[in-house]
C-alpha cells in the first residue's frame, strides 16, 4: 500500500468559481488533487482559476471524459499504486460517468442507475409520476407537429426545454405556436449538447407552473438524509429562465418550507439517490409545490458558499470526505443568512469595463464581488445562467438583512460598453 496522499480525482467541473472549490477543499484535507478533463484550459477563465491551479491543483489528466472506458484507463495507474481514494464531479454533464466509474472501481459514489435518473429529465419525470411525486405535465415531442399537439394540451404559455443541458441553457417560455416551432427547431439543431454529449431526440414540452421557485439543499449520509435548508430563488425575465439571485435560509413560512422538503424527500427516494449531496428545485404553485429538477450532487452557483456564511457548513469539504470514504460533519456553527445576486448585461455589445466594484465591496455585510466577465468580452442580456457577468454575496443576521445588502451592492454595478459600431 501506497504511504503517499490519497488520490481525489474531480471529472469535469462547473464553468464557474463554485466548480473549482472541491479541488480547493480536497486540497486542504490534505488529498493530491486531480483535474480529469478533455480541456483542461476551459476551466482557466473564472477568476479563482489561477489560484487553484497554482496552490490547489496537483495533477491534469486530458481524456475523453464523455466516456466512462476512458476516465477508467486515466485513473486506472492511480487505482493499481492503492492511491486513488474518491471520484466525483459537480457537473451535471458527467454525473452519470463518474457513478459508473466510482462503481468500477469500488469507491463511493451515487448508483449509476440513479445518476442516469437525475441527469435525464424526461426519466426523472418518469420516476416521480410513477412514485405519486407532483411534477408538472411534461411531454417529450420528436417532431414539430408532436410539439404543437402537447402545447396544445398543456395550454399556452407552455415551456419547452431540453431534457440533458443544465444552467437553464435552451429553457424558454413560448407563447404561440410560431414560437414553440422555434424553439424545438433551435434545440434539435444538434446532436450534441453544451459538453459535447448525444442529446436524447426531440425536445421537453412542459405546462408552464405559475408560482415561485426555491430549492431544497439535502446531504444522505450514513443512510440519514440531512435537509440543510430551503433557498428561495430569484429568475430572470421570461422567455428565459435565468437564475439571478438566491437567499439562503428562505424568508417563506415554515409550513411552505416543510412541503418543499417534504416533496424532495419523495422526489430523491422516487429516483434512487441514494449517495451524498442533492440540490433539489421546486416551483410552489397555488396548488402546492411541484418538482421542476433533481440533481444528484451540490447546489452551484454561489449556494455552497451561502450555506457557509448562513451556517457555518464547509459543504464542499464535507461532500470530498464522503466521496473518499470518510463520513461528513454537517454541524452548524451559527445561524445567520446570506443572499446572492447575479449581473447582466441590458443590451448587448463590447465590454469596456464594469463600474462600481470598490463601491460594491464597501457596502456592510458584502463578503464576496467578483467578475467573470473582462474588457473586450461580447456580452449580451442573459440566456442562460452561463451569461451572467458577475455577483455579489452578502450575508446578516437575518434574511432580510442579507437580501437588503446584496441588492444594494448589486446596485453599485454598472456594465460600461465600448463605442464601437456594433455596441451603438
Amino acid at each position: 500500500m501506497s504511504t503517499e496522499p490519497g488520490v481525489l480525482a474531480v471529472v469535469e467541473s462547473q464553468l464557474s468559481n463554485f466548480g473549482l472549490t472541491p479541488l480547493r477543499a480536497a486540497h486542504e484535507l490534505g488529498f493530491h488533487t486531480v483535474l480529469v478533463s478533455n480541456d483542461p484550459d476551459r476551466y482557466r477563465v473564472v477568476s479563482l482559476a489561477e489560484e487553484v491551479y497554482a496552490k490547489h491543483l496537483d495533477e491534469v489528466v486530458t481524456t475523453d471524459t464523455n466516456s466512462v472506458d476512458a476516465v477508467v484507463e486515466a485513473l486506472t495507474p492511480f487505482h493499481a499504486a492503492g492511491r486513488l481514494s474518491g471520484v466525483m464531479t459537480v457537473t451535471d454533464y458527467n454525473i452519470p460517468i463518474v457513478a459508473e466509474v466510482a462503481a468500477r472501481f469500488g469507491l463511493p459514489g451515487l448508483s449509476p442507475e440513479a445518476a442516469r435518473t437525475c441527469r435525464d429529465k424526461l426519466l426523472m419525470r418518469d420516476a416521480c409520476r410513477a412514485a405519486g411525486v407532483a411534477v408538472p405535465g411534461y411531454h417529450q415531442a420528436t417532431g414539430e407537429a408532436d410539439a404543437l399537439a402537447a402545447a396544445d394540451r398543456f395550454g399556452y404559455p407552455c415551456v419547452v426545454k431540453p431534457m440533458t443541458e443544465s444552467a437553464s441553457i435552451g429553457v424558454t417560455l413560448c407563447r404561440t405556436p410560431d414560437e414553440v416551432v422555434a424553439a424545438y427547431r433551435d434545440l434539435t439543431a444538434s446532436p450534441t449538447d453544451f459538453r459535447g454529449q448525444p442529446r436524447r431526440p426531440g425536445v421537453l414540452v412542459e405546462e408552464y407552473l405559475v408560482g415561485f421557485e426555491v430549492s431544497v439543499e439535502s446531504v444522505l449520509v450514513d443512510g440519514e438524509r440531512h435537509i440543510l435548508g430551503v433557498t428561495d430563488k430569484a429568475l430572470g425575465s421570461h422567455p428565459h429562465f435565468v437564475e439571478m439571485g438566491d437567499t439562503f435560509p428562505s424568508m417563506l413560512s415554515e409550513p411552505v418550507r416543510r412541503s418543499c422538503a417534504d416533496l424532495a424527500r419523495r422526489a430523491l427516494e422516487a429516483v434512487g439517490h441514494d449517495f451524498g449531496a442533492a440540490h433539489v428545485e421546486v416551483k410552489v404553485t397555488a396548488e402546492g409545490p411541484r418538482i421542476v429538477e433533481v440533481n444528484g450532487r451540490m447546489p452551484g452557483a454561489e449556494i455552497t458558499q451561502l450555506i457557509r456564511e448562513a451556517t457555518g457548513v464547509y459543504l464542499q469539504r464535507e461532500v470530498v470526505r464522503l466521496h473518499a470514504g470518510q463520513t461528513a460533519d454537517l454541524t452548524r456553527t451559527r445561524e445567520r443568512a446570506a443572499a446572492s445576486r447575479y449581473l447582466a448585461a441590458h443590451r448587448a455589445g463590447t465590454l469596456a469595463r464594469v463600474d462600481g466594484v470598490d463601491l460594491a465591496r464597501r457596502v456592510p455585510g458584502v463578503v464576496d464581488v467578483d467578475l467573470e466577465v473582462h474588457p473586450g468580452d461580447r456580452v449580451r442580456p442573459a440566456e442562460s445562467n452561463l451569461d451572467l457577468l458577475g455577483y455579489v454575496v452578502a450575508a446578516g443576521d437575518t434574511t432580510g438583512d442579507a437580501v437588503r445588502r446584496a441588492e444594494s451592492a448589486l446596485g453599485q454595478l454598472t456594465p460600461v460598453f465600448t463605442a464601437d459600431e456594433d455596441a451603438r
